[in-house]
C-alpha cells in the first residue's frame, strides 16, 4: 500500500486527557485502573473509568447526540490541537473530501440501559426522550463527528468487537486509494456500560485486580474506556513523520468468543500486514500485543507472534495501564505505537511480574529506550476478527513499501 501520514493525533483515557499523560504512563508504568464503582455494578474487578465523563454533557445543536460515548469522543477531540488540524484539512481539501472512518463496540448502549431502567411499569414503553438513532446506534458516533467537524465526505462505523478501530484504518486507506477522499479522520470510542461489565463477568473473564497480560498467573481482563482519533493524509514522508505502512485483516472462522488455539488467524493478519507494507519480519522493531490477560487469548497470540517473528523481536502489552478498551483498543494502541516511534522507546507490560514460562516470544516487562523505526500493532476480537497494522517513521517509510 501507499504510505499514509498520521499527521495529527488525539486521545483521552483513564490515564488523563491528551498525549502527554499517556506518554508519561507508558514510560513510567503507572496505570489508571481502580476498583469498579461504575453505576450499579457491584463486581469484584478493576476498571479504567474516565472521571471527566460523569458530568460531561453535549448540548446546543449537539444535544440529540448526548450520551457517554459521544461525550468521550468530544473530550478526545478537544485534545492536542486536533480540532484546529481538522479545520485546516477541511479548508485545504474541502469538507466533502475528508472522510470519517470510525469503530466502536457498544456505542451508546448505556443510554439504552438507562431507557430500559425507566420504561413504563405498566406498558413497558421506553421513555419518549430515548434517542436510539443518535445515541445507541453505532453510526451515531460518525454522525456526531461529521456534524461537529463540519465534514461531508464518505463515512462509516465498523463494529467488530475489539478489532473495530484497527479495521477502520483499512476502510480509510481503501477509500483514499480509490480517490473518494483526500484525508480521513480514523479512530473511535468505547465507554463503560453495565452490559459489558456484567457480560464479561458472567463469562468469568474479568480479573479481581488490575489485569496482568502474559503473566504466569493472569486471571482475566480489566475493562476500560477510551477515545482516540488520527488525521490520515497522503504525504511524502519526511524524517520524524509517523506513517501507516501496512494493514492485514483476517478472520479465524473458529469460534465466536475464543481465538484459534494455534493463532492461525492472528498469524495470517500479521503476515498480510507485512506483505501490504512490503516488509519482512526482521524489519519490525517492536510488536504491540493485543494481549488482554486471558489464558487462551494471550497464549494463542504468543504462538502466532513467535511463528512470524521468532524470539528476537521485542514485544509488550499495554492494557495493564488502561484496561481493555474494547472497540477503541485498535486506535489507542496505534497511537501508543506512534508515540513509541516518535519518542524512541518500547513500553513495558504493566502489572506483569513473571511471564508465562510456556511463552516463547521476547516479552518486555519494563519500558526502555530503544531504536524504534517500525511497529506491528495487533488487535484481535470476538468472532475471530483480526487486524494488524504496521506503522513506521518517515525516514524509512518508503523502504520496502509498495507503491
Amino acid at each position: 500500500m501507499h504510505p499514509l501520514h498520521l499527521s495529527h493525533l488525539c486521545v483521552a483515557t483513564s490515564l488523563g486527557n491528551g498525549l502527554d499523560p499517556l506518554l508519561a504512563a507508558l514510560q513510567s508504568g503507572r496505570g489508571g485502573l481502580r476498583p469498579c464503582s461504575f453505576e450499579s455494578a457491584v463486581l469484584p474487578t478493576y476498571t479504567g473509568a474516565i472521571d471527566d465523563l460523569d458530568n460531561m454533557r453535549l448540548d446546543g445543536e449537539f444535544a440529540t447526540f448526548d450520551c457517554r460515548n459521544n461525550a468521550l469522543a468530544e473530550l478526545a477531540l478537544r485534545q492536542d490541537g486536533f480540532e484546529a488540524a481538522v479545520e485546516q484539512a477541511r479548508q485545504l481539501y474541502g469538507g466533502d473530501r475528508v472522510g470519517v472512518f470510525l469503530g466502536t463496540s457498544t456505542s451508546g448502549l448505556l443510554e439504552a440501559e438507562h431507557a430500559y431502567q425507566s420504561r413504563d411499569p405498566v406498558t413497558g414503553a421506553l421513555p419518549v426522550g430515548f434517542r436510539y438513532k443518535t445515541t445507541h446506534n453505532t453510526y451515531s458516533l460518525a454522525a456526531f463527528l461529521r456534524r461537529r467537524l463540519r465534514l461531508s465526505g464518505p463515512s462509516l462505523v465498523v463494529s467488530c468487537a475489539c478489532a473495530s478501530t484497527a479495521k477502520a484504518f483499512g476502510n480509510a486507506a481503501r477509500m483514499m486509494a480509490a480517490g473518494l477522499c483526500d484525508a480521513a479522520i480514523v479512530g473511535g470510542a468505547d465507554t463503560l456500560c453495565l452490559t459489558t461489565l456484567c457480560g464479561f463477568a458472567a463469562l468469568n473473564l474479568t480479573a479481581p485486580g488490575p489485569c496482568r497480560p502474559c503473566d504466569a498467573s493472569r486471571d482475566g481482563i480489566s475493562i476500560g474506556e477510551a477515545a482516540g482519533f488520527v488525521l490520515l493524509e497522503k504525504a511524502t514522508p519526511t524524517p520524524g513523520d509517523v506513517m501507516l505502512l501496512g494493514i492485514g485483516e483476517s478472520n479465524d472462522a473458529y469460534h465466536m468468543s475464543s481465538p484459534h488455539p494455534e493463532g492461525a488467524g492472528a498469524r495470517l493478519a500479521m503476515e498480510l500486514a507485512l506483505t501490504s507494507a512490503g516488509l519482512t519480519p526482521g524489519d519490525i522493531d517492536y510488536v504491540n500485543l493485543h494481549a488482554t490477560a486471558t489464558l487462551v487469548g494471550d497464549a494463542a497470540e504468543d504462538r502466532a507472534v513467535f511463528d512470524v517473528f521468532g524470539a528476537a523481536t521485542p514485544c509488550s502489552a499495554t492494557k495493564g495501564l488502561t484496561g481493555h478498551v474494547l472497540g477503541a483498543a485498535g486506535i489507542l494502541e496505534a497511537i501508543i505505537s506512534a508515540l513509541a516511534i516518535r519518542h524512541q522507546f518500547v513500553p513495558g507490560t504493566a502489572n506483569t511480574t513473571r511471564i508465562d514460562p510456556s511463552f516463547r516470544c521476547r516479552h518486555l516487562l519494563d519500558s526502555a529506550p530503544s531504536m524504534v523505526r517500525r511497529v506491528m500493532s495487533n488487535s484481535f476480537g470476538f468472532g475471530g476478527s483480526n487486524c494488524s497494522l504496521v506503522l513506521g517513521t518517515g525516514a524509512n517509510a518508503w523502504l520496502g513499501a509498495a507503491g
